[in-house]
């Protein structure tokens, strides 16, 4: 993702303090673009050594591979190190639009197909699938535009050049409090503590408009057990420590996992099945 957004800034800060846990240099190497496929790509043809590690994000494992060629093998060509922590976007709407819920939304929706406009951080993300199956279920047809990371979504929004917008909490909470958004629902199974009084569309009577992001890391296939179970007990420790997880995880809305390699490599095989459901019945396409 790109410089300044909630991954690229949870990875800088993460490896700034293994490197002085490590006592080497630990440098963050920003491939942004293709759904994440890029640096994915690039740790899939490294040296098996622990040297080289992917910042994941569940797109370029668990949805790309559903909706874009890609040249590796999302389950052979990688070995899981641990799950740092995911979180849930909120769906918020400029205030010119004249709804105050999702089910307004939906009444003007269908009153006027194809008008209003939703923005998210990229084709095929969390937020661009759950939008496509409220579509689907609710039949109507908000229209998609995807930006390049959070800061270009945020300022889309907030200029009116969007109706509606799908984000991390972190990025739109400061907006909302002010008035300059207003929060429809959260994409999550459950609230968020950040916004208590915003609904989840499992709430709303739609369950299967739900979806949680989650950032990990991940080495090339082959890398030595032993290194990875290093590597997973010393993220493990800093995500256990309140110094990071209040200020970069917890602050940013992110829930602090810190699952094991095996754990972490069953969920990375469930979620390319049901996401890959997902994205079928969602008729979800890159663009």
């Amino acid at each position: 993702m790109p410089p300044g957004s909630g991954s690229d800034l949870v990875a800088r800060a993460m490896g700034q303090r293994l490197q002085a846990q490590w006592g080497q240099p630990v440098v963050v190497d920003n491939r942004a673009g293709g759904n994440t496929v890029i640096g994915g790509e690039a740790v899939a043809r490294s040296a098996p050594d622990g040297h080289t590690l992917l910042f994941g994000i569940d797109l370029g494992f668990t949805v790309a591979p559903h909706m874009q060629k890609v040249s590796y093998d999302p389950i052979k060509d990688f070995a899981p190190v641990t799950l740092l922590a995911s979180f849930a976007s909120v769906m918020v709407a400029h205030p010119s639009l004249p709804a105050g819920s999702i089910r307004e939304l939906m009444a003007l929706a269908k009153a006027q197909p194809g008008k209003y406009t939703y923005g998210t951080l990229v084709t095929g993300s969390g937020s661009h699938l759950l939008t496509e199956m409220l579509n689907h279920r609710a039949g109507v047809s908000l229209l998609h535009v995807p930006y390049m990371g959070a800061p270009q979504l945020t300022a889309a929004i907030l200029g009116g050049e969007i109706q509606l917008a799908w984000s991390g909490v972190f990025s739109m909470l400061p907006h909302i409090k002010l008035g300059k958004l207003r929060a429809l629902a959260y994409g999550g199974g459950k609230r968020s503590p950040l916004l208590p009084d915003v609904p989840t569309f499992v709430e709303l009577g739609m369950p299967e408009v739900e979806y949680s992001v989650w950032y990990g890391l991940l080495a090339p296939a082959g890398t030595p057990r032993p290194v990875i179970e290093r590597i997973h007990a010393d993220v493990s420790k800093l995500v256990a420590d309140p110094a990071f997880r209040d200020k970069e995880l917890l602050a940013r809305s992110y829930e602090p996992s810190g699952l094991g390699p095996d754990e972490f490599a069953a969920q990375i095989r469930r979620e390319l099945d049901s996401r890959g459901l997902m994205v079928k019945l969602s008729g979800a396409k890159a663009d």
